[in-house]
């Protein structure tokens, strides 16, 4: 076979096959989608997986990039698309705001990880 397939989560097995969307193990009959496997295995390592719109990860520390002009609450003017932040923590935040960071010339905000792009 001309791809790699990930052994069977259950026995180990290196003898797996697709078949359509699943990959099956034919020693003990598992069957998983391959991606489900490595959402799990990211979750079994305590890590969380954040992406910016176009589906780099994010880490605590790195400069991003907005996207899109974001409109915010008691200000006259919003944020422009392309106004660069540096330095952000990734939270578990409320209603999908996971970057929390600050902006020059607005403080202190929290961002969707959809808005941003890295830089």
């Amino acid at each position: 076979m001309s791809d790699n397939l990930p052994p069977c989560p259950k026995c180990s097995s290196e003898y797996t096959y697709e078949m359509n969307a699943l990959v099956v193990c034919p020693e003990c009959g598992h069957e998983w989608v391959p991606a489900e496997s490595a959402e799990g295995d990211a979750g079994a390592t305590g890590e969380r997986v954040v992406k910016d719109a176009v589906g780099n990860m994010l880490r605590d520390g790195d400069s991003v990039t907005v996207v899109k002009a974001l409109k915010v609450k008691g200000s006259p003017s919003g944020i422009k698309a392309g106004t660069k932040v540096r330095n952000i923590r990734l939270i578990d935040g409320v209603d999908g705001h996971d970057i929390d960071c600050r902006i020059e010339g607005f403080g202190a905000m929290q961002l969707k990880s959809s808005v941003v792009k890295k830089a």
